[in-house]
């Protein structure tokens, strides 16, 4: 009688500490999901100081092969000598202040003659377009359509002209908008100075404040992972945006489009946005030939941007990224999407690096905690710190064992301690 009232007391041990440790799991992951909605608020908060700062990373970026490049080592005599890296970099900002000002000087004057055109053939547009639902208006006049019908239609023509109208309200007013930025072209490049010149020192400061060991050179790999994925990635898609613009300008030009320089800049400028700034250029494009001269240039506009987005996209693209970001289709669209949703236009442009980066972090975090999966990280709240080794009940387990398993709080999968 007494061994069997001395049972219970073990079973309710370790009953409780089951208890406490399925608790301490699912406050984990609260604590968890509270930090990562205090990361993202912060980051609402602070969006516009934050696209600065990434700004000025993409610029610092774009800038750092020119500055190696000035900065490597100059045989004098038997010594090597080189350049201090601040001066390199003044040097690179000298050369990119002329570079860009000569561009401006030789491309402003026909940007500037055909702006005026682009509005105008605007203008045109609209005028075809509400002459040519006058004429419909009249054809379903003269063959006694019903007036249902009738009303049906001029409703959705309506419609459509007014939502046009108020599109292109809204991305003049944007575009207006963006004159209170004009201070960040000086803001990006200090900023970008002094990341190009304490780049270093910022990591070992950073790395500085992980243990020594295993977890500083973890530290040390995922910071050079992210630099190479970054830069490959901001440079790939620069190189793109430039080798679009010009071949979309000339393949317009030869096309016979109107305003082909205006249409290439929007098609470069819209390259950055993967996915949705070629759709979008596709659709304007076509839109454009449809109206200006129908549906055969429309046919050959489309055919001439599905090719080259072919050429782009299995050709080019590859080989200038290297071994850089490879994101699904699907993931590039749902993070652009989430990206609008979270931060307008910014989140559109920072959405592919925050991904990636993301992608790199977790790849880290496998390699680091072994191979293990997010939920076998949250299972080891629950396994923590018992002295016994779960198993999983067998056809020769006695019922006695069995009155000893327990569910896994992750899968409901039943185990066991096995002595």
């Amino acid at each position: 009688m007494s061994s069997t009232n001395q049972n219970p007391a073990p079973r309710d041990i370790s009953a409780a500490a089951s208890s406490w440790l399925q608790t301490r799991a699912v406050l984990r992951i609260l604590l968890l999901l509270l930090a990562v909605a205090a990361l993202l608020w912060v980051v609402y908060r602070l969006t516009t100081v934050i696209l600065l700062v990434v700004l000025s990373i993409f610029f610092a970026y774009l800038v750092a092969p020119l500055v190696d490049l000035v900065q490597r080592p100059i045989r004098f005599g038997a010594r090597e000598r080189m350049m201090p890296r601040g001066l390199a970099i003044a040097i690179v900002y000298v050369a990119l202040f002329f570079g860009v000002g000569a561009m401006i000087y030789l491309l402003a004057p026909q940007l500037a003659a055909q702006f005026p055109e682009f509005r105008q053939q605007a203008v045109e547009y609209y005028r075809t377009i509400t002459s040519s639902s006058q004429r419909l208006n009249q054809y379903f006049m003269q063959h006694r359509m019903p007036e249902g019908v009738v009303k049906a239609v001029n409703d959705s023509v309506l419609g459509l002209i007014a939502k046009g109208g108020e599109i292109v309200s809204v991305a003049v007013e944007r575009m207006l908008g963006l004159i209170i930025y004009l201070p960040w072209l000086v803001l990006i490049p200090i900023l970008g100075f002094f990341l190009l010149k304490d780049a270093d020192s910022f990591r070992r400061s950073a790395l500085a404040m992980l243990p020594r060991g295993r977890l500083r050179w973890r530290g040390d790999e995922f910071f050079q992972d992210v630099n190479s994925t970054l830069a490959a990635y901001i440079r790939a898609q620069l190189t793109a945006c430039v080798l679009i613009g010009v071949i979309s300008s000339l393949g317009f030009a030869l096309i016979g489009m109107p305003s082909p320089l205006v249409l290439g800049l929007i098609a470069g400028a819209l390259e950055f946005v993967p996915l949705v700034g070629p759709l979008v250029v596709a659709i304007l494009a076509a839109l454009l030939a449809l109206l200006h001269s129908g549906f055969g240039m429309a046919f050959v506009v489309l055919l001439f941007l599905g090719i080259l987005r072919i050429v782009q996209d299995y050709v080019i693209y590859p080989r200038i990224i290297g071994t850089g970001i490879h994101l699904h289709p699907l993931a590039v669209i749902l993070a652009i999407l989430s990206g609008a949703e979270l931060a307008g236009v910014a989140g559109i442009f920072l959405a592919i690096p925050v991904i990636a980066i993301l992608t790199v972090t977790y790849r880290h975090w496998l390699e680091h905690r072994g191979s293990g999966t997010i939920a076998e990280f949250l299972e080891e709240a629950v396994i923590e710190g018992e002295p016994e080794r779960l198993a999983r009940p067998t056809i020769s387990t006695t019922p006695e064992e069995m009155a000893r398993a327990r569910p896994d709080l992750l899968t409901g999968e039943l185990k066991m301690p096995n002595d």
